[in-house]
């Protein structure tokens, strides 16, 4: 197969070609490292794409005895690469999912998800390695020219593939940019990005949408800091002659202190109720603005989009973390500078009258459970409400779903939480625990509901539209995704209202 770089060599099963670890960019080491991506150098030959490619620099999962983390590749220096399924190399004018994985901003592993079912129904599937952490994000103030290498990533990849998908049988017009969790934030960000604007034709959003970012001038006392720690002066060429390892010692150093330390006034209160140290900054230039303002003021507006939540987005954290139970309604009516993210406050909700509204939905809930309903609407649900919002009025389509099965694991305990829809979107229940939130699926997850899932995600990706209604201001359509799917309409009128003028 070849590239404009260069040829490359695959494999086939199945009837489906896989090219694996592909670099759409240079290796960001040497000159290059916490620089915006280069082009790749072209070579000579046939260069194997067998096997998946090195990812970015990243905090390793470690042991995990849930099954729920799913990761097989590791760090190296070329890991600017991405993954091509495809039916048929021969084809012409295929429709082409782009998948960028989530991970906190934290991790991300291209090489964690299998898009062969894509391909298999006739839809070239790219799966995407971009920079995390500090490595993508760092930020250093007025000037800085190295702001959102992360997002610059997602720029690369989608050039690469306007470039390369048809010799891979695809239709660079016809592009779908998918993503949860961060990687929906990614997309979120991109949809508002002028460098990004033509790359794409399509976004789905799982579990993310357009308000994660920071403003300049806490991203700048977050790299300040980040730079005391490692004792070297606050530049970006400073930063770029640290050794990897200790540069994600002192990334962990800053998460644990926004941790420990959730002071709004030190970190920002977007940061204390994220507690992610690292992620997009509003710097001017790059981002230029907030997303959510520049999408209602009609940035993407000719790209269709399909966005939703989970039921229970946000329970996973605190039923794994051990705190769903521990929570008390002293610590969520507390001030946030003592509880940090487990404070109703360092939402900039007001903590008494907040606490009585998701009393009122759940009147038997125990204070834990009424932080999970808080957490998933400040995370995922209230940002998706308003995107769909400001992108309804455009001339594109504007879908919107919510995922409902629940987990069988952990005595159920988990409920449709977050990442769960992933399996079902990839149609890949069979892989059990070979993928993300594998561990979560149970005994006999329903593969009739895969079909459904995976087969919204396919037609949306070839013509732009799911299989229901359109959301719009007047009827506010949700089809929710569960063994027996259902359109709601307007069901969360409720959480819309509470976080008004907030979120």
């Amino acid at each position: 197969m070849r590239t404009r770089a260069g040829s490359v060599r695959g494999t086939s099963a199945g009837g489906v070609q896989a090219f694996l670890g592909i670099s759409y960019a240079a290796p960001p080491v040497g000159e290059l490292r916490l620089r915006p991506p280069a082009p790749v150098e072209p070579w000579d030959g046939v260069r194997d794409a067998t096997a998946l490619g090195p990812e970015p620099p990243q905090p390793r999962f470690g042991e995990d005895p849930t099954g729920l983390l799913y990761d097989p590749a590791v760090p190296g220096d070329d890991c600017l690469n991405l993954n091509v399924w495809t039916p048929d190399p021969a084809a012409t004018g295929l429709p082409v999912l782009v998948w960028t994985p989530g991970g906190s901003f934290h991790f991300s592993s291209g090489g964690s998800y299998d898009g062969s079912r894509f391909a298999r129904d006739r839809v070239v599937c790219v799966t995407i390695n971009w920079r995390t952490g500090a490595d993508g994000f760092l930020y250093l103030g007025t000037g800085d020219d190295g702001a959102n290498l992360g997002l610059l990533d997602h720029v690369a990849a989608l050039t690469w593939v306007q470039e390369n998908i048809a010799a891979f049988g695809g239709d660079p017009d016809q592009v779908t940019l998918c993503g949860e969790s961060a990687g929906a934030m990614c997309i979120g960000d991109l949809l508002a990005m002028p460098r990004a604007a033509g790359l794409f034709r399509r976004a789905i959003l799982q579990s993310g949408a357009a308000h994660h970012v920071v403003p300049a001038a806490e991203a700048a006392r977050i790299g300040r800091r980040l730079a005391e720690l490692l004792g070297v002066p606050p530049t970006r060429e400073a930063l770029a002659r640290v050794p990897v390892d200790r540069l994600l010692a002192a990334q962990a150093q800053v998460d644990a202190d926004v941790v420990t330390a959730p002071d709004p006034a030190r970190w920002g209160s977007e940061v204390v109720a994220s507690t992610m140290p690292f992620h997009p900054v509003v710097d001017g230039n790059v981002l230029p603005g907030p997303p959510i303002d520049r999408i209602a003021a009609g940035a993407a507006g000719e790209v269709d989009l399909l966005l939703g939540t989970n039921s229970d987005d946000w329970r996973m954290f605190p039923v794994l973390g051990g705190y769903v139970d521990a929570v008390t309604e002293e610590v969520l009516t507390g001030p946030a500078e003592v509880h940090g993210s487990l404070s109703l406050a360092a939402f900039g909700l007001g903590p008494e009258a907040a606490l009585a509204a998701y009393r009122a939905a759940q009147p038997g809930a125990g204070a834990g459970e009424l932080l999970v309903q808080a957490l998933t609407d400040w995370w995922v649900r209230v940002p998706a409400l308003r995107l769909a919002d400001a992108h309804a009025p455009g001339p594109a389509g504007t879908y919107v779903y919510e995922f409902a099965w629940p987990s069988p694991a952990f005595g159920g305990r988990l409920g449709a939480c977050h990442a769960l829809e992933i399996p079902f979107v990839f149609d890949t229940l069979d892989l059990g625990r070979r993928q993300m939130l594998g561990g979560a699926l149970g005994d006999a997850p329903p593969q009739a509901l895969a079909d459904t899932v995976h087969r919204a995600w396919v037609d949306f990706a070839a013509t732009g539209d799911p299989g229901w209604p359109r959301y719009d201001r007047a009827r506010r359509a949700v089809q929710r995704l569960d063994v027996e799917p259902r359109l709601l309409e307007d069901p969360y009128a409720r959480e819309r209202a509470l976080w008004e003028g907030i979120r």
